[in-house]
């Protein structure tokens, strides 16, 4: 069953790695130029930066998209021989850093890797016109890496190293996305409880929630999951692991086309969701879809909602209550083509868990998609 703990009392009392939210979210992608346009074109993302020859970066080419607080960063190789063009050919599209934002970068590598971190980058300090970016990072789980950003004494729209990038011809309306929610990774089996103890001990974390195989399951499949909060709150990172079932989970698909651990979704805040999901919808963003009987007695279990229940049914909108409000929730299809990544929008009114409520229905909605696939 789902339980809450309060974390330890060291990292409760002593923020020894404040966070000041999500930076970035960097993808390592095949095609950098048409992904940041998929992303600017279905999602709402406006063109903010470039880097690549033309700026003196040689091997790569890097596109920066941003809608009000979120920014993706989609980077592609420019050589087949090297760290980039082999892990798209291993993962193929996905996420390669999540990026934090912190008061002292140098610091925060100091702290993360003399507990135990292994180093990604020490301490770089990039400058130009517009003042200077610290950066330094860590790996994670698989080959996820946190990379920490310290822009106090920068002006830039984005970072030293990138040049402004716009096309005035193309200037897509943002969709309401306003910054990332959470950041969900799926690891092996028995591997949640180290990385929840890494994120403990290594980054200052708490375990604020826990769900078994009895609270996320279905006829056929289960997973466990555990809830990471940095000290201040500000950043989120469940971490799920496969659980015995009769057949296939979708964690075990996504370790298999992944090959090997990683971030599953990306959870994206939105303060008007209808108008959020619609706005996607018909820009072809493909979302799961549950049995219409999942609004039959939907009021009866989360009680008054603000929100019209006929428009939420429409477009397959997920709601849950916990004893600090309700969640509105709905997750997209997988956006690459291995049943890898994909996304979700979330609407919180007031609630601060994960929809515990939805597992099922939801999970129930993965596995038809699996299915369909020949991977249950």
């Amino acid at each position: 069953m789902s339980t809450l703990t309060a974390g330890s009392a060291t990292a409760l009392e002593t923020d020894f790695l404040p966070l000041e939210g999500t930076d970035y979210v960097e993808f390592y992608v095949g095609n950098a130029k048409q992904a940041a346009h998929y992303y600017m074109s279905a999602f709402g993302f406006q063109a903010l930066a470039y880097a690549g020859p033309e700026t003196g970066q040689r091997d790569r080419a890097s596109y920066a998209v941003r809608q009000h607080k979120l920014t993706f960063v989609l980077t592609t190789p420019l050589y087949p021989d090297n760290a980039i063009a082999d892990h798209i050919y291993k993962h193929g599209d996905g996420v390669k850093a999540l990026s934090l934002r912190v008061p002292d970068a140098r610091k925060a590598w100091e702290e993360t890797t003399k507990r135990g971190a292994k180093s990604f980058m020490e301490p770089v300090v990039l400058t130009d016109k517009d003042g200077e970016v610290v950066m330094s990072g860590i790996h994670t789980y698989g080959e996820t890496v946190h990379l920490f950003i310290e822009r106090k004494n920068y002006n830039g729209a984005f970072m030293p190293g990138y040049k402004s990038w716009s096309n005035p011809h193309f200037q897509p309306a943002d969709t309401g996305l306003l910054y990332v929610d959470h950041c969900v990774g799926n690891v092996d089996w028995n591997q949640m409880n180290p990385w929840v103890k890494f994120y403990e001990e290594v980054m200052g974390f708490r375990n604020i929630l826990s769900f078994d195989d009895e609270d996320i399951s279905t006829e056929y499949s289960a997973l466990m999951s555990k809830v990471m909060s940095s000290g201040n709150g500000f950043v989120k990172f469940p971490i799920n692991e496969p659980a015995e079932g009769k057949k296939k989970s979708q964690v075990e698909e996504y370790l298999e086309f992944y090959r090997g651990e990683g971030v599953q979704h990306v959870a994206l805040a939105t303060n008007d969701i209808v108008r959020t999901v619609k706005d996607l919808m018909s820009r072809g963003v493909e979302f799961l879809k549950v049995p219409n009987t999942y609004y039959d007695d939907l009021l009866d279990r989360v009680g008054h909602i603000d929100e019209d229940l006929e428009p939420l049914k429409e477009l397959g909108i997920l709601v849950d209550r916990d004893n600090e409000g309700y969640l509105l929730q709905l997750f997209s299809k997988p956006v690459e083509d291995r049943p890898t990544l994909f996304f979700e929008i979330i609407q919180r009114k007031g609630a601060k868990s994960f929809g515990k409520g939805n597992f099922k229905a939801l999970f129930e909605a993965i596995e038809r998609e699996q299915e369909a696939r020949g991977n249950l």
